[in-house]
């Protein structure tokens, strides 16, 4: 029995993911499924980048804007949601793809992996959270180093949540998370055309700094401070690149200046943690967006790469 089709668009923060994908699904007659993490959260739209109606061009696009900034998210749930999503799409003839930058969320749609096993220990957790509120997320991310380096070189220390789960997952068996999910089968469960946008390194990091620059005068400051006017605090989606920093900024900790700079660096840091996460986890077919180059050359090799890979 063939395989389910689908087609996966990946790449960091500022790579020019949304563009081309709106192309190349026009040409596929294509939905969109969102692999962003953020990009879940109502009124979060300038900090994350979302994709506007306009931007859609009459592409229809999933899991964009379903979840309350104060609501938890989990790659569990985004594997739970995607896959009869996906079942959805292929039966109105139309090609299901997945675009976006959390690699986690994407990688557990394509392999068999079963969270729902994971071992759990809710007093164990409680007590963590509890030494997070006291010590902070620096304590918290350092026990992890102490016992599973590999997880927290890939967590990062914002990520209380992630840091919280691998800690339990570790009490509870002994066993890093790293290495409790590669012992699940590693196999690809569709017939997947796997795209990976990249570009020169320098180029990438002022583009990030130019969209940044851009959020702000689309009124990024706006928008986090109704959020913070409203008291939203210690969740998933305020602890996102582009809130913490300006949630610093109001809170008297750091300047204006220094805030932005810090959204800026945040950014090229994820980026680059982004492209390293990619490249060992994932069989991706690399293309280099770097200009100059004609977008529409680009889209077509891009399609051309899919329709053998896919035999469309």
């Amino acid at each position: 029995m063939d395989r389910k089709k689908l087609v996966v668009i990946i790449g960091p923060t500022a790579v020019g993911k949304t563009k081309l994908s709106i192309e190349i699904a026009h040409r596929l007659n294509g939905e969109i499924i969102s692999g962003d993490s953020m990009q879940i959260y109502k009124g979060m739209d300038i900090g994350t980048a979302k994709i506007t109606k306009e931007e859609m061009e009459g592409v229809p696009h999933h899991l964009i804007d379903i979840k309350e900034p104060d609501d938890d998210y989990s790659v569990a749930e985004f594997q739970e949601t995607v896959r009869p999503l996906i079942d959805v799409i292929m039966d109105k003839n139309k090609m299901p793809m997945i675009v976006g930058g959390t690699g986690l969320y994407i990688q557990s749609v394509l392999y068999d992996y079963q969270f729902t096993e994971s071992p759990s220990d809710p007093e164990f957790r409680k007590r963590l959270e509890l030494e997070l509120q006291q010590k902070g997320e620096q304590a918290i991310h350092q026990l992890l180093a102490q016992v599973d380096p590999e997880s927290a070189k890939k967590i990062h220390p914002n990520n209380t949540r992630r840091v919280i789960r691998a800690l339990e997952i570790f009490h509870c068996t002994n066993i890093p998370m790293d290495d409790h999910l590669k012992q699940q089968e590693n196999k690809l469960l569709y017939d997947v055309a796997l795209i990976g946008l990249t570009m020169d390194r320098d180029v990438l990091y002022q583009r990030i700094n130019h969209r940044v620059d851009l959020m702000v005068k689309n009124g990024l400051m706006n928008e986090v401070k109704h959020f913070y006017d409203l008291g939203l605090r210690d969740t998933q989606s305020i602890k996102a690149i582009g809130y913490k920093e300006i949630y610093d900024y109001f809170d008297g900790k750091v300047s204006y200046d220094e805030a932005l700079n810090q959204l800026k660096q945040n950014s090229r840091r994820y980026a680059k943690r982004q492209l390293t996460w990619f490249r060992n986890k994932l069989d991706v077919n690399w293309f280099d967006m770097t200009p100059p180059l004609k977008h529409e050359q680009m889209v077509d090799e891009i399609f051309s790469y899919i329709a053998g890979k896919l035999k469309l």
